[in-house]
């Protein structure tokens, strides 16, 4: 009868669109009235052809129709709670398949029409209620038009973050539920889903859904305005868009959890309230562990690799979260991080005894180190691992932040593992892009300059060997084209930042400075005793090599520096305490203390050590510069700089040396095995010397390098 009805219709003459909408949606009402088998699917009826041409009628109304102008069709749907009774007989799926139909109904709706929908009442009500409906069972039938239908109201949100108001609604009020019709009746929380059992149909659900059609059908358009927009905000804890989202990443299906995260992404609008940012607090604390891997992959995987690549993934969506959050809201979530995950997770496991767990969980944290880019979440990360001091350190004060303290001192831990995985998270905490980081760890130290001695210094003398000519392998660099073609803004804002080099001469100085940048360069290069050196005899390991290297380094420091507040030039010193007793401080003390023991370390911790002291080296600050570059600041008694610890270094090297037989070609052997040019072989004894000394002699010209590339900046800004 039914079917019959509907052929004749499509013979008939075209009515105006406002008789056809009712007539398509009185169709679909007399279906429940007239229907006895409750148990046909939906396909089997003409219901889908029904609201599609529902669909059709409102956006043909639309398109005749001047912008923002309702039509009665729309007036229509409003008046009647049409969205109303679909949910609830969405909800009761009946005919079964009818939650499919009602969520493509809502989907297309909003989709479609252009004019915005949810302010109003009769619209953003019932599909609140909806939105609860998703996730309720996992890997439901009606999953992807739930992903579909929630995609949908996210976008709207998005494109008008007021919205986002109107899905603040406390899902637990049942007395104002009830007034809508009972269908707000929901027994069960959302965010504790079903694990796939279909939910019983509920007779009077429907029974209920056809009165309210009926009675709203019988009222005139005119005893209600449906164009009123809903201008109360909801006040509660619970918020049911991401209660459904956060339900549906519970779904087995890895690719719909990535949509779930994007979509949860995606609410983040530029302009919204800080409850609904409580609500995102809420999403951080209740999202699993992601999963985004290949299940093939895990047969030949390493063990915890599943939960390894998991757990990044839930990492890289909290980053983006916070990075696109607005300002106050992306603090409130990268503090909750770190409560719940480094403080409550991570910090036990840093500070455990087991080498193997020492390792494992430093390694982990190098990784999340690398990861994290948004600026909130950084700052918590290195609050926690560092703490928020920036007052001068003290020997007595340096496990005031225990954890800090065991990191530094893990850098020079008995194993070399842990060491060199320990040195190379600070390395990389060294090139984030935060202040505190070097304030925290080294400029604090420095700033009264109390490393060098309360007087004066005298105009220094040059060193006895440099007073007649240069090194074999020192060169005249002001005219190396690397420098020749530096822009503007690949240099230093001030020119006067690098002032902390030697005085300058009356009598040796040229008026470009050349003579004193050269009396640097050449204090480092020639630290290392000519026999003691090999890289002359291997082509392409000259001093030069270093210098691209460091152009480019240094290159990069400023452009991150450049927007901190730096000392352009070094504090005066009648500013400075220098009476105050100075102190390293704990990160540089450890650094100094493994790098005047480079000639009895493996090869691998030497070459992180001074990875580590080279990055410092690079940064453009003024007290940093003269304390690691400078070798002729006078140092106060007892105080020690990274020259005077390569001093004592090749001390001990002279004493040594004489006693290895063959001492030279062991040494060019050791390099060029250590470069790949010559194959391992038989043993070499005094390896570990040989290698430190190789490292040393290396080292050494990375770091006239970075002084030539420093001073030639500061002079290209002079005007």
């Amino acid at each position: 009868m039914f079917s019959k009805i509907y052929w004749l219709y499509n013979l008939a003459p075209s009515l105006p669109l406002q008789e056809d909408f009712v007539y398509h949606w009185k169709a679909i009402t007399h279906y429940y009235i007239e229907t006895s088998d409750d148990k046909a699917p939906v396909t089997d009826t003409n219901i889908p052809s029904h609201l599609e041409q529902m669909l059709n009628i409102l956006t043909q109304e639309e398109r005749e129709r001047e912008s923002g102008e309702t039509g009665p069709c729309m007036e229509y749907l409003l008046h009647h709670k049409i969205l109303e009774t679909l949910y609830t007989l969405g909800k009761a799926d009946c005919p079964p398949g009818m939650k499919q139909q009602v969520l493509s109904f809502y989907t297309k709706l909003l989709g479609r029409i252009r004019q915005p929908l949810l302010p109003h009442i009769n619209v953003h009500r019932p599909v609140q209620k909806l939105v609860r409906l998703c996730g309720e069972v996992l890997a439901a039938p009606t999953g992807n038009e739930e992903i579909q239908f929630l995609c949908t109201v996210c976008a709207k949100l998005k494109q008008d973050p007021y919205l986002v108001n109107f899905f603040l609604e406390n899902k637990n009020k049942k007395l104002e539920a009830a007034k809508d019709g009972g269908a707000d009746l929901v027994k069960k929380d959302p965010s504790s889903p079903d694990t796939g059992q279909n939910q019983k149909q509920n007779p009077s659900l429907v029974t209920s859904a056809l009165k309210e059609a009926a009675a709203c059908q019988a009222t005139s358009p005119g005893e209600a305005s449906p164009s009123s927009v809903h201008t109360t905000l909801p006040n509660s804890d619970n918020y049911n868009l991401v209660s459904s989202l956060l339900n549906l990443t519970k779904s087995p299906v890895s690719l719909i959890i990535v949509i779930i995260r994007m979509m949860i992404y995606f609410l983040l609008p530029a302009k919204s309230s800080q409850k609904y940012y409580e609500c995102l607090l809420h999403c951080l604390r209740s999202m699993e562990l992601l999963d985004v891997y290949n299940l093939k992959e895990d047969a030949v995987a390493f063990a915890g690799k599943r939960a390894l690549i998991s757990f990044l993934s839930w990492l890289d969506y909290c980053d983006q979260l916070i990075k696109e959050a607005q300002k106050t809201a992306a603090a409130v979530l990268a503090r909750a991080v770190r409560e719940r995950f480094f403080v409550a997770i991570m910090e036990p496991q840093l500070m455990q005894t087991s080498e193997v767990g020492i390792l494992t969980s430093t390694a982990l944290l190098n990784r999340i180190i690398r990861q994290v880019t948004s600026e909130a979440l950084l700052q918590e990360t290195i609050y926690f691992l560092l703490g928020e001091e920036t007052g001068p350190e003290t020997p007595a004060g340096i496990t005031q932040h225990p954890l800090r303290h065991r990191l530094i001192e893990h850098c020079d831990h008995l194993s070399d593992e842990i060491s060199i995985m320990t040195l190379r998270l600070f390395e990389h905490l060294l090139q984030k892009p935060c202040q505190h980081i070097l304030q925290n760890l080294v400029l604090r130290c420095l700033e009264e300059r109390n490393y060098m001695e309360n007087k004066q210094p005298e105009e220094r003398e040059e060193r006895e060997h440099m007073e007649n000519g240069q090194p074999h392998d020192a060169v005249d660099l002001e005219e190396d084209p690397l420098f020749s073609d530096l822009s503007p803004d690949n240099r230093l804002s001030s020119p006067d930042w690098l002032s902390c080099s030697p005085p300058p001469s009356t009598e040796h100085t040229k008026p470009d400075g050349k003579t004193e940048v050269h009396k640097i360069v050449n204090s480092f290069l020639c630290l290392v005793p000519d026999e003691a050196k090999s890289s002359y005899q291997v082509e392409g390991t000259g001093y030069d090599t270093y210098l691209r290297d460091a152009h480019r380094q240094f290159r990069d420091y400023c452009g991150v520096c450049q927007r901190w507040d730096w000392r352009s030039s070094p504090k005066p010193f009648e500013k400075c305490n220098l009476d105050s007793p100075f102190f390293e401080g704990h990160f540089l003390k450890v650094l100094f203390d493994r790098m005047g023991r480079i000639l009895d370390q493996p090869y691998d911790v030497n070459l992180q050590v001074t990875s580590v002291l080279s990055k410092l080296s690079l940064l453009p600050h003024a007290h940093l510069h003269e304390y690691l570059l400078d070798p002729y600041i006078n140092l106060a008694p007892g105080c020690r700089s990274l020259f005077s610890v390569i001093v004592r270094v090749v001390g001990d090297l002279m004493l040594r040396t004489h006693r290895i037989p063959d001492f030279t070609p062991k040494l060019l052997l050791v390099r060029k095995r250590l470069l790949g040019l010559e194959p391992e072989g038989m043993s070499v004894d005094h390896v570990t010397l040989l290698e430190g000394v190789i490292v040393l002699e290396e080292f050494c010209k990375e770091l006239a390098a970075i002084a030539f590339v420093k001073f030639h900046a500061s002079t290209s800004t002079s005007p």
